[in-house]
Formats: structure tokens, sequence, C-alpha cells
């Protein structure tokens, strides 16, 4: 049987006769090694015939090529969505079986993604890693400071293809693109008024048929 796998059963400590010159770690075959060595002499092998980025190993080559190929093997068999990473498809799937594996300790609410448990987390212990060289506020997430920033330099990256006005992100551009799609996503499920940005529905609408305020249906 196996020495390495016998290993596993029995808890002994697995047999790693290569080991690192530089660090000591130990490692079960040469190959390995061999991979290791790279951390410490910064090579990088396997470099792209389109933009010439290079990397350490020959399956990070592989995942970058997807960037200029935009092949996306990975199908979603529930809605037909491509990935161009495996891990990927696995975080979406669970956007159809609700499964949510990343639970708070503190609070116990539960995620579909690590990343998301570790922005949350902040919430509880008060970090933000993320500070402002300007102005020195500081944020719990990168997205936030980068948002930030535009407020410093004035940039406005988002354009409008009709009229051509600008907005620092996103999600400003798109809720101004429905001043001339005349897109309204959002209705009241009492009396079926619609209207184009979510805020409106849920702070200058007040549903008289209902007598109450208007529960928000996305159409």
């Amino acid at each position: 049987m196996n020495r390495w796998h016998t290993n596993a059963h029995t808890g002994e400590k697995p047999f790693k006769p290569f080991g690192c010159s530089v660090c000591g770690k130990g490692f079960r075959v040469k190959r390995d090694l061999m991979r290791h060595i790279r951390v410490h002499t910064g090579e990088k092998p396997f470099g792209c015939d389109v933009c010439g980025k290079r990397f350490k190993e020959k399956w990070d080559l592989t995942r970058h090529i997807r960037v200029h190929t935009g092949e996306k093997p990975f199908g979603c068999d529930v809605c037909g969505k491509g990935f161009k990473l495996k891990g990927n498809l696995t975080k979406h799937i669970r956007v159809h079986t609700g499964e949510k594996p990343f639970g708070c300790d503190v609070c116990g609410k539960r995620f579909r993604v690590k990343r998301d448990l570790m922005r949350h987390m902040k919430d509880h212990t008060g970090e933000k890693p993320f500070g402002c060289d300007i102005c020195g506020k500081r944020f719990r997430v990168k997205r936030d400071l980068m948002r930030h920033m535009k407020d410093h330099t004035g940039k406005k990256p988002f354009g409008c293809d009709v009229c051509g006005r600008k907005f620092k992100g996103q999600a400003r551009l798109t809720q101004h693109t429905r001043i001339h799609t005349k897109e309204k996503p959002f209705s009241c499920s009492f009396c079926g008024r619609t209207f184009n940005i979510v805020k409106h529905l849920n702070t200058k609408h007040w549903c008289l048929t209902g007598n109450s305020a208007c529960s928000i249906t996305r159409q």
C-alpha cells in the first residue's frame, strides 16, 4: 500500500525527503520542491504569448490565457452561465441551491462565499484596514476606498452613451440610463405603480389602496 496513503489513516507524520535549502520546508516529491523554489528565486518560466505576462505555474498561465480568448469552459447546468474558473462555477451554483456554507461565529449569519464572511466580520470587529492617503478616512473594504478616492480626484469614469453625462460609479450610471430607456423595474405590490429607482418606491410613494407603505417587487 502507498506509504503516503497509509500515513493519512495512521496519523503518522508524512515522509518528506526533499527539503528546501532556503527555508527548510519539506516535500514528498522532487517536482513539488522545484515548484516551491520559484517562491524564493522569483522565476516565472511560463509566459503569455499575447501580452507577455509571466507566471510561476503553468496552470496560472492557462487560466490567464482565458482573459484573451474569452473561453469559459465551466458551465452551469441550471442557467447555462459560463465561467473561466471551476471555483467560480462552484460559488455560482450556490445561487441556485441556496447553500451558505460560511457562518459567522458571532451572530450566526451565513454566506455563500468566504470573502463575504470576512467582510461581514469587520462589522463586529470594527476593523477598517483600507485608509485614504489624502484625508485619512478608513474603510472596511477596498471597493469603498476606491469609490471614496473619486471624491478627491473628481474622476467620473462611467459615461452615458446617450447624453454623455458622466458618473463616479456604475450604479449611478445604471440609474441614469433608465431616464433614456424609460425602464421602471421596481413596482408596488399593492397598486402596481412602477419606479425607475428603488428609493423612490421606498420614500416617495404611499399606497393609498393598501393604506400602508409599499412593498417592493422587482420586475
